[in-house]
C-alpha cells in the first residue's frame, strides 16, 4: 500500500477525481456526453445547473455504470422545488474499484482493501429573465484507498439560454472549481476543471433534438485549435410517445483510445429510452474500441 501511495506521490502533476468528468446516466453518454444545454431532466445537476429552471416536474433518477475491470459505478438525483429559494437538487455519484489483495514484497497476502470514490452534491437555480438562467452547486468529494483517503470541496456554475421559438437552447458551465481539504500525501493536487459550450436545436418539423458541444475549453496547456478538437455530437430521436433512439460521439474519447493506426468504434455511443408505467428506462452503451465497451443504465420518474 505504501508503494502505491509512492508511486502516486512521484506521477507528474495533473488533476486528480478523474472520475468527476466521466458520465454515469445512461441518457447523456448515449448523446456521447453532449448534455450541458438539454433541459427537464434531473440529471442535469451533474453537467449544468442552470437547468434545474427547467424542469416541468419534480423528478428522481437513480443510474448504473457497468465499467471495465469489474469496477462499478452509480448516480442519484432529486430535482425539485424548495419555497424557500426555487429550483433545488441533489446528488450522489460514486465509483467503486473492487477488492484487491495487500501483499509485501515478497507477495505474501495479508489481506484485502477496496478503493472508492464519492462525490456528493447540492445545487440551485434561478431566472434571469424570460430566457436564460444561472444556477450553481457545490460538491463535497471523497476519495478512498484502504485507510487511506482525500478529500475536497468543489464548485458548479452553469447558464443556460433559450430561445423556444427557435427550438434553440445554450448552454455555457464551470465545473469542480474548488481545492483539497486533505491529500494522500504532502502535496495538494489540482481538480478537474472543465469549462463547457453546448447547443441544443430542435429543427423544425422534425422529431429529433441535435446537441454539439466544447469540453475543457479552458485548457492553456493547447492551443486553440486542439480544445475546439475536444467535442462530442449527439441526436436524441423521438420515435413515439414511449420510445427514443439516441445516437453520440465524442472525439476526445476517440482520440485517447486509439491504439495504433485504428480506433475502431472508440467514441462512439447509443442507446434508447422507453416510458414505461410512469418510468423512464435508459439504457446506453458506449465503445471503447478495442478494449471494449461500457453499459449504462438509468429508471427515473416524476413525482406528484
Amino acid at each position: 500500500m505504501f508503494g502505491v501511495l509512492a508511486v502516486h506521490a512521484l506521477l507528474p502533476a495533473q488533476p486528480t477525481y478523474l472520475f468527476l468528468r466521466n458520465d454515469v446516466p445512461a441518457r447523456t453518454a448515449a448523446l456521447g456526453g453532449s448534455f450541458v444545454s438539454m433541459q427537464n431532466d434531473p440529471n442535469i445537476l451533474f453537467v449544468n445547473p442552470a437547468g434545474l429552471t427547467t424542469l416541468e416536474h419534480d423528478a428522481v433518477s437513480v443510474s448504473y455504470l457497468d465499467h471495465l475491470m469489474d469496477i462499478g459505478a452509480g448516480s442519484f438525483a432529486y430535482a425539485g422545488t424548495w419555497e424557500p429559494i426555487g429550483p433545488f437538487a441533489v446528488g450522489i455519484t460514486y465509483y467503486h474499484y473492487g477488492q484487491f489483495d495487500e501483499t509485501d514484497a515478497s507477495t505474501n497476502v495479508y489481506g484485502t482493501f477496496s478503493a472508492v470514490d464519492l462525490a456528493v452534491c447540492a445545487g440551485t437555480a434561478f431566472q434571469l429573465d424570460a430566457s436564460s438562467s444561472a444556477g450553481i452547486s457545490v460538491k463535497y468529494i471523497s476519495s478512498s484507498i484502504a485507510e487511506y483517503y482525500s478529500t475536497a470541496l468543489a464548485l458548479d456554475a452553469g447558464y443556460m439560454y433559450s430561445v423556444p421559438e427557435e427550438r434553440v437552447s445554450i448552454g455555457i458551465s464551470l465545473l469542480n472549481v474548488g481545492t483539497q481539504l486533505s491529500a494522500y500525501g504532502t502535496t495538494r493536487e489540482s481538480l478537474p476543471l472543465d469549462l463547457k459550450v453546448g447547443i441544443t436545436k430542435r429543427p423544425e418539423h422534425l422529431p429529433v433534438y441535435l446537441n454539439l458541444n466544447f469540453h475543457r475549453l479552458q485548457d492553456g496547456a493547447v492551443d486553440i485549435a486542439e480544445r475546439v478538437k475536444q467535442y462530442s455530437f449527439g441526436a436524441e430521436f423521438d420515435m413515439s410517445e414511449s420510445l427514443r433512439m439516441r445516437v453520440g460521439y465524442n472525439n476526445r474519447l476517440r482520440r485517447d483510445l486509439k491504439l495504433g493506426t485504428s480506433s475502431g468504434l472508440a467514441g462512439f455511443s447509443g442507446g434508447f429510452g422507453l416510458s414505461i408505467a410512469g418510468y423512464l428506462v435508459d439504457y446506453a452503451y458506449n465503445s471503447y474500441g478495442a478494449i471494449g465497451g461500457l453499459h449504462r443504465f438509468s429508471i427515473s420518474s416524476q413525482l406528484p
